[in-house]
């Protein structure tokens, strides 16, 4: 393949060599440069591909895209271009034969709401025959395959490998998570989206190596509503026209307002043991009643972006109800049924503003006690620890202090900091460190309707400790819990028995 045909897309300009020089690989990863690799010189928050230049050139890279001055070899051909980044997606839609093309690709952004709403779209489209890759913040599914995710968007060159395979597997259309760093680092660049989605905006993801200040986190999410045909927004959202201005493409609404062109209304909130649910009735564009089997207000607001993309797909009614009642993220308001008397949940909140939205949503239920436990990473701010142990001494009756991921810190001093958080309210709480312990604390002691969350590993399957990570999946510990209380009330029977 040669340089230009990679190229064909962009703005650029010969520093040196030709821009018809043949090339093998495409690569912005210097310890993946091999003899006849093009190499785009990226410049990252931690390190900058430039300083790589020469380094490269003695591998044998056969041409650098840059936006910087670099010194090479004369035999090495040296593209300028105005934004390595933007070139990196370009070239590599290019280099995988334009993918993206081949599909209808569905983007969603906003702060929450993003992995649940993909997975129901999924669940959704898959009812009614379409195949559905999917990239996300947990994982990227292509075909069988389930490949775990490192960032929320990938970096262009893997998004644009994704698409190819899924296009491979016979995929027709993808769904995927665009956070606002994707949209901002341009690895998102170029890529036709079908439909667009906004879900919400909170304040997060400002500061170092993020977003500046929340003008320019509202700035790079409406970005996405500058590449899509079709933009569906939550009206009742207060920063929806900020994030929608400039956007260029049609627009539709959703949410509980009037003016939203599909509406929730008469919002029901069902409830009985081992299960919480909401139902409504779905008005404007379309007219039926639907029950999710996910709690909670946002519950409503994730199921009606679903059933407003699937709108444009012609899915019938019964397809998208029955597919809302089967959609279930990992790790995201996961019930697992452990008794008839009481409910147990696995959700992934991590952090203040998600402990305190998924609390407060679950004592709108009512439960006779809600039950939190939780621990907090090691190596991270010790203000998330007083933070989220001062909303769960708030909103919940009791809770459980255990270890997530100690990292290289001590299980018990990070235990020692959420306790001052709680300190600050009159909640009751113990203290397991193990956190198997404390799962089987928590199901042992568990009351009629009480409502018990196991918060902060969600879909996390190992337990980081001193650099390792070992494996840890919270159902498994679960199922082993269970099988433990049973063997000790088989025991306990027994010496009664014998008494």
């Amino acid at each position: 393949m040669r340089v230009n045909k990679l190229l064909e897309r962009l703005e650029y300009e010969v520093v040196q060599g030709s821009d018809s020089a043949e090339v093998t690989t495409l690569v912005n990863d210097s310890r993946r440069v091999e003899p006849g690799s093009v190499f785009v010189c990226i410049s990252g928050a931690v390190s900058d591909g430039h300083k790589f230049a020469a380094d490269v050139a003695e591998k044998g890279a056969a041409a650098l895209v840059v936006e910087k001055d670099v010194e090479v070899p004369e035999n090495v051909t040296v593209i300028r271009v105005p934004d390595t980044r933007y070139a990196l997606a370009l070239m590599s839609a290019a280099y995988f034969g334009y993918p993206a093309e081949k599909l209808k690709i569905i983007g969603i952004t906003g702060t929450k709401g993003k992995t649940t709403t993909t997975y129901m779209i999924r669940s959704i489209l898959e009812s009614v025959g379409h195949k559905v890759g999917l990239i996300g913040t947990i994982e990227a599914i292509i075909g069988e395959r389930r490949i775990p995710a490192a960032n929320t968007t990938p970096e262009s060159y893997t998004i644009h490998q994704y698409f190819a395979e899924m296009v491979k597997e016979g995929c027709d259309s993808v769904v995927m998570e665009v956070s606002s760093q994707g949209l901002m680092l341009n690895r998102t660049a170029g890529i036709p989206f079908e439909i667009g989605i906004f879900t919400n905006l909170g304040h997060d993801h400002i500061g170092p190596n993020e977003h500046k200040d929340f003008d320019d986190y509202k700035r790079c999410k409406g970005l996405l509503f500058k590449q899509c045909r079709l933009g569906i927004a939550n009206v009742d959202d207060k920063y929806f026209r900020d994030v929608f201005q400039g956007a260029t493409c049609r627009i539709e609404t959703f949410g509980f307002s009037d003016e939203a062109d599909l509406r929730a209304e008469n919002v029901q909130l069902v409830s009985r043991p081992g299960y919480l649910g909401v139902a409504y009735h779905v008005a404007g564009l379309m007219d039926f009643d639907v029950e999710i089997d996910i709690p909670g207000k946002f519950s409503v607001y994730n199921s009606l972006t679903a059933i407003s993309v699937c709108r444009h797909f012609q899915v019938p009614v019964e397809k998208i109800k029955d597919a809302l009642k089967k959609a279930k993220v990992k790790g995201r308001i996961e019930m697992v049924k452990v008794s008839d008397d009481f409910t147990l949940m696995i959700d992934y909140a991590h952090n203040a503003m998600s402990l305190e939205s998924l609390l407060t949503t679950l004592k709108e239920y009512h439960p006779k006690r809600l039950v939190c436990l939780f621990g907090c990473g090691g190596n991270r701010s010790k203000d998330r620890r007083y933070e989220m142990g001062e909303v769960s001494g708030r909103l919940a009756d009791l809770t459980i202090i255990t270890s997530d991921n100690p990292r290289f810190e001590e299980p018990q001093a990070i235990i020692d900091d959420i306790k001052i958080g709680i300190g600050k309210t009159d909640g009751k709480y113990v203290e397991i460190c193990d956190r198997k312990e404390a799962i089987k604390y928590a199901i042992a002691h568990g009351q009629p309707g009480d409502v018990i969350v196991l918060a902060g590993k969600g879909h996390e399957d190992y337990q980081e400790i001193r650099g390792v990570k070992y494996p840890m999946d919270e159902r498994v510990l679960i199922a082993e819990v269970l099988e433990e209380l049973k063997e000790e009330k088989k025991e306990e029977n027994q010496q009664q028995g014998t008494v």
